[in-house]
């Protein structure tokens, strides 16, 4: 099987090694602006070859990834459309859909292509910060053209399966409607708030001073590439917008809550959104597996965390994973430690009382 990468950034590059790593006889070729990425992808064992341009030697690919910013993508199809062979398949990796699904109609390559988003990401960006296992347990939407075969689509859905992502079919248009609610509006949010802090601080700039982990927790996403979000926005204008007025409806109408000191409006505000908050899919209501994790107080100490590992280590409990929570601004609890079942995670909370620490579960 031979695959192309036309860009190879963050998400490319974890595609890229996840495909790597599930099909190590994969042939993998790949094209960039930045030379020096792609020797550093040759020199990871992550692709094969380095591709100059977009050319013949694409012309035998299963799969091409566009991973370019998404108004390149464009402008890339447009090279293939003279290039690919007939069962070839075009996909990109884009957070908006409608205008690619229409320039591949414009250029009659509805037959070649599949729309894909990995619902994965991170503020940081560029091939450095790819990880094979950024896709893993993340939806990843996939977007067929009309007139693609329902067996190709079936194919590319099982690949996506096969990279331990979990494939969900949806119209392009709905995805479009969807990602701008729950990802586009929110980093808009997340900059606008942080805009709104740099420019309401204090003149010591004690606002930036004591921001703790709410603030900081619900605009990390700020600090993601302003060149994608751009083009994001400027791709799905009409959604974002549309979901926009419906937010500031909805922050317009708390004010004035808040101005008649409606104080059972404010409760049933912050009641509503937990009840709905707790409902998501993300402890083993969907199919996302369910996390087993425990929160624990702990003396800033020298040796404190190998003691606590050494504790369950002599009881066979295994870890999959430890790490500090640097504010307990909701978390009453500076150490999260994740277990690989519940069987774990509750034995590990029932040892670690006896020896007096303080253990939350959620």
């Amino acid at each position: 099987m031979k695959i192309g990468f036309i860009g190879l950034g963050l998400i490319g590059g974890s595609i890229a090694r996840a495909i790597r790593y599930f099909y190590p006889d994969a042939e993998i070729i790949a094209s960039s602006r930045t030379r020096a990425t792609l020797e550093q992808a040759v020199t990871d064992g992550v692709i094969d070859r380095i591709q100059d341009t977009v050319d013949e030697a694409f012309a035998d690919c299963k799969y091409i990834f566009l991973c370019a910013p998404v108004s390149n993508n464009a402008e890339y199809l447009e090279q293939l459309k003279s290039i690919i062979r007939p069962s070839c398949i075009i996909t990109d990796v884009g957070s908006t859909k409608c205008d690619i699904h229409a320039k591949v109609t414009e250029l009659g390559l509805e037959a070649n292509f599949i729309g894909g988003h990995p619902m994965a990401g991170s503020e940081k960006t560029g091939y450095a910060n790819s990880k094979r296992i950024l896709i893993e347990n993340a939806y990843y939407i996939i977007t067929p053209s009309s007139q693609v075969p329902e067996e190709e689509v079936a194919r590319y859905r099982d690949f996506v399966e096969s990279l331990k992502a979990l494939p969900l079919v949806l119209d392009y248009r709905t995805h479009d409607y969807v990602t701008a609610g729950i990802s586009h509006l929110p980093h808009i949010i997340a900059s606008s708030l942080v805009n709104l802090v740099k420019d309401s601080d204090t003149q010591d700039g004690i606002m930036k001073l004591v921001a703790a982990g709410g603030f900081k927790d619900i605009t990390r996403i700020a600090s993601s590439s302003p060149e994608m979000w751009e083009q994001i926005c400027m791709t799905n204008r009409e959604n974002i917008s549309s979901i926009l007025n419906d937010y500031i409806a909805s922050l317009t109408h708390i004010k004035q809550q808040l101005d008649e000191a409606q104080s059972g409006a404010i409760y049933h505000l912050f009641e509503t959104s937990r009840d709905y908050r707790n409902s998501l899919p993300v402890k083993g209501n969907g199919p996302i597996q369910r996390i087993y994790e425990i929160y624990c107080d702990m003396v800033d100490e020298a040796g404190g965390i190998a003691t606590l590992a050494t504790i369950l280590a002599s009881n066979q409990i295994n870890l999959k994973n430890i790490g500090i929570v640097h504010s307990r601004e909701f978390i009453e609890a500076v150490l999260r430690i994740e277990f690989y079942d519940e069987y774990a995670m509750k034995h590990a909370a029932e040892i670690l009382r006896r020896y007096r620490y303080v253990i939350y579960e959620r």
